[in-house]
């Protein structure tokens, strides 16, 4: 008489047929999958449905925006809404101002803060640890703090009704994350690449131009484009700073945008905001695709 063991014994189904081991796993596999859709594609609505609101918003006439439902289609399709934003709302002046801002400040605080990171992680000399520390404390201080006292300089220094005070502000208060970002990724470069080209016979700036810079161009890049929308979206420093409207910054021209005679028209001002949001959308997925591909393919290999 036979005996049938765990490896011999079937679940039978209804009708007396085997049921496989693995049909509950990939039921429960493609439940999950379900769930993972669905998850994602609310997040798609949630991120995508705005862009498409505020796109449509801004081809609505003024009697559209008053006078019918905010999520209503547009009865006429005002495509000059976005030249009335270039020229009678200024847009344009505002963008030129803010990349004269943004420009000269993202180059300083790479090339200062990739400077200062190279020098206190990689030189050996004392006090750079106290150094360090003094660059995390600028981190702890609030924008807020230092306007007033910075704008007495500035006036005093006859720096008012220009870009400078921008500039420097903006320097300055990007170069302690900068400064503690450059710092820990140089951490992570190996000290053989700079003991070789000692060996070599290159001197400090040699290495910093021709060894460092090299291996660290994706953190430069990626610092780049955290700093960049930084500055260029900040409302408070050039609210300050900017005294008259041939200086203003996009983000402070479109907190004080209006059209003719000082009314404010809903679908010009929409149409800017998709110029400004659209335009750095643009830029964030073009960077964002060369920091991956940068991080995947300019890997030191040990």
């Amino acid at each position: 008489m036979s005996v049938d063991t765990p490896m011999k014994t079937r679940v039978l189904r209804r009708g007396g047929r085997p049921r496989r081991a693995g049909a509950p796993t990939r039921r429960r596999s493609r439940i999950s999958r379900m769930w993972a859709q669905m998850a994602i594609g609310l997040l798609l609505v949630v991120e995508i449905y705005p862009l498409v609101w505020m796109f449509l918003t801004s081809l609505k006439s003024n009697d559209d925006y008053l006078n019918h439902s905010t999520w209503s289609l547009p009865t006429t399709w005002e495509w000059g809404n976005y030249t009335e934003a270039w020229t009678t709302g200024h847009i344009g002046l505002y963008v030129r101002n803010s990349l004269l801002a943004v420009v000269p400040s993202l180059a300083l605080i790479l090339l200062l803060g990739t400077a200062a990171g190279f020098a206190l992680q990689i030189m050996v000399w004392k006090g750079r640890s106290l150094t360090l520390l003094i660059f995390l404390a600028g981190i702890m201080v609030p924008s807020q703090m230092i306007l007033l006292p910075l704008f007495t300089v500035y006036f005093q220094a006859g720096l008012s009704g220009t870009l400078w005070p921008l500039i420097l502000t903006y320097t300055g208060t990007g170069l302690p994350l900068t400064v503690f970002m450059m710092a820990t990724y140089y951490k992570s470069v190996p000290r053989e690449l700079f003991e070789a080209a000692t060996i070599d016979g290159a001197s400090i700036l040699r290495a910093f131009w021709s060894v460092s810079l090299p291996v660290v161009r994706n953190a430069v890049l990626t610092v780049g484009l955290v700093q960049f929308f930084f500055i260029w979206n900040d409302l408070l420093i050039a609210l300050t700073f900017t005294n008259n409207q041939d200086l203003r910054t996009i983000q402070v021209g479109l907190l004080n945008f209006t059209g003719d005679f000082g009314a404010t028209q809903y679908g010009p001002l929409f149409a800017a905001i998709c110029i400004n949001v659209f335009g750095t959308l643009a830029v964030y997925l073009f960077l964002n695709q060369k920091v991956m591909k940068g991080l995947t393919g300019g890997a030191v290999k040990g």
